[in-house]
């Protein structure tokens, strides 16, 4: 029980430093910083791939299943949201 509690106190750490890093970055590095995170969610939608591949329970297989969800709206999000930006520093014709 206590390595669980450990490990939440950790993810809420975590929540916290992401929020306080993420505010204090100036609007024109985002384009860069989404292709960074962009490569992030990549990884994770790979690791929920590997825990489903070796799930074993019920619980186990839904939280590899929300893993490959989430990491895919966030690469596909990601993605897009960067083509945009990009598309507005082009010359229009």
């Amino acid at each position: 029980m206590s390595e669980q509690i450990l490990i939440l106190f950790i993810f809420v750490l975590a929540v916290f430093v992401g929020f306080e890093v993420i505010s204090k970055v100036p609007s024109l590095l985002h384009t860069p910083l989404m292709s960074g995170t962009n490569g992030i969610h990549g990884i994770i939608l790979l690791g929920g791939m590997l825990v489903l591949a070796k799930a074993d329970n019920s619980l186990v297989q839904a939280l590899g299943f929300v893993a490959v969800i989430f990491g895919s709206a966030n690469v596909f999000g990601g993605f897009m949201v960067t083509d945009r930006m990009l598309q507005m520093f082009k010359k229009k014709k």
